[in-house]
């Protein structure tokens, strides 16, 4: 289950919040799911709103408190505050849901254990970015560390960098958060036991690496586990773009050590998480200068990421999707005054779903959006068609929140 929302109504902080909580608890309650919100990233528009945004965040959850991220990212439509929250729906064999902290939240349903770690900062306020980084991660492989997971089930990275562009003594700031990403993940063996066989390619978490207001670091992720055989962790490259992994030395000391997108697979059916994507072919920015076509072009990577075509050749036949079959999108858009283009764009694209419009800043100059993402095989949607449900509902002339299909068998 998935929801976005952004205020209609309120001047303040603690109002606009009130009522972007209140339809995201309509959208749950309405199916069925009340009270079953395990993770929720909450955009604000400054980092001071923090502590205040914390504090209401509390009060509405109460001991049904989700993982959360704050994230200083201001929402698009000049509200102070946006919400996108994830629940586990209607018939997902639902077991337990731990909250072991605003942190940390875990989720057992059909013998699968996914733990879900939010808003993990380095222990210090000083040092480099290479140093807070490292020490970011390794909180992080604690935090899942601690609920009885190795860190090579992680599946989903987000890294949030505060001025992500900017220089770093002779380099850059992500240049130097994936040097340390590099030497963290060193060793490490991704989705060990759960890939599917005869696949030799490097095997990294889907991940987000994006720009925020300020100079913090904040790392989030989902780490999945189970006994089940017929659950696999399946890394999608692009065909139309070098694996990042494998980019030269120009962008970098260290490459981006991340897939393109990470498919979970349950029999016939897969969830993708789609990484944050950008306009970009081979390894080269395209339509620079150009918001609209770097959104468009933006989608065409996400259609050939997620395609029917792209899956088979990942050894995963049947299991493909198309823009259509989304079920959430966030739209990380670097100058504000690009939105109304950006969002025209995806609204052709995309339709109506879920979906958040934050200012952040993109790990190249040049580059003006980027947009991530959930899609669910066309397999899994055909036969549950009597099942799902789009709830929508206009906020305004510009917003909408939903919920798409709620459940994988």
């Amino acid at each position: 289950m998935f929801a976005a929302a952004a205020p209609r109504d309120g001047n303040t902080l603690a109002e606009q919040a009130h009522d972007a909580l209140q339809t995201i608890e309509r959208v749950m309650a309405e199916e069925g799911t009340h009270r079953a919100i395990v993770r929720q990233d909450v955009f604000v528009s400054q980092p001071g709103d923090f502590p205040e945004a914390q504090r209401i965040i509390h009060d509405f959850y109460g001991s049904d408190l989700p993982a959360t991220s704050y994230i200083a990212q201001p929402p698009c439509n000049g509200k102070l505050i946006a919400i996108e929250a994830m629940g586990l729906g209607r018939g997902c064999g639902l077991e337990h849901i731990v909250r072991v902290s605003e942190q940390v939240v875990v989720t057992c349903y059909n013998d699968i254990t996914c733990v879900h770690c939010a808003h993990v900062r380095p222990s210090s306020e000083s040092g480099s970015v290479y140093d807070r980084s490292r020490a970011a991660f390794e909180q992080l492989a604690r935090a899942v560390n601690s609920q009885g997971l190795a860190f090579d089930r992680v599946i989903r990275t987000w890294l949030y960098l505060g001025d992500i562009v900017g220089p770093e003594g002779e380099t850059q700031r992500y240049m130097e958060l994936n040097r340390a990403r590099t030497d963290c993940f060193r060793g490490i063996e991704f989705g060990k036991g759960m890939t599917l066989p005869g696949r030799d390619r490097p095997i990294y978490p889907a991940s987000t690496g994006i720009g925020t207001d300020g100079r913090d670091i904040v790392m989030s992720c989902i780490a999945l586990s189970t006994p089940r055989e017929d659950v696999r962790v399946v890394a999608l490259e692009n065909p139309q773009q070098v694996s990042a992994f494998d980019y030269g030395s120009r962008y970098g000391e260290k490459s981006p050590k991340f897939a393109r997108a990470m498919a979970v697979t349950q029999g016939p059916c897969a969830i993708i998480y789609v990484s944050g994507t950008a306009s970009i072919t081979d390894s080269e920015t395209r339509h620079v200068g150009d918001v609209e076509g770097q959104t468009w072009l933006t989608l065409d990577n996400i259609a050939a990421l997620i395609s029917e075509q792209n899956l088979a050749a990942h050894g995963l036949p049947g299991m493909g999707a198309t823009l259509d079959d989304m079920a959430l999108v966030r739209v990380y858009v670097k100058r504000a005054g690009d939105y109304a283009k950006v969002k025209a764009v995806c609204d052709v694209r995309l339709g109506e779903l879920p979906s958040i419009y934050a200012v952040g800043d993109v790990c190249r100059h040049e580059l003006l959006v980027e947009i991530e993402g959930i899609a669910f095989s066309t397999s899994c949607l055909r036969g549950q068609q009597s099942r799902i449900r789009n709830l929508e509902c206009q906020l305004d002339e510009s917003e909408h929140w939903g919920c798409p299909p709620n459940e994988i068998r």
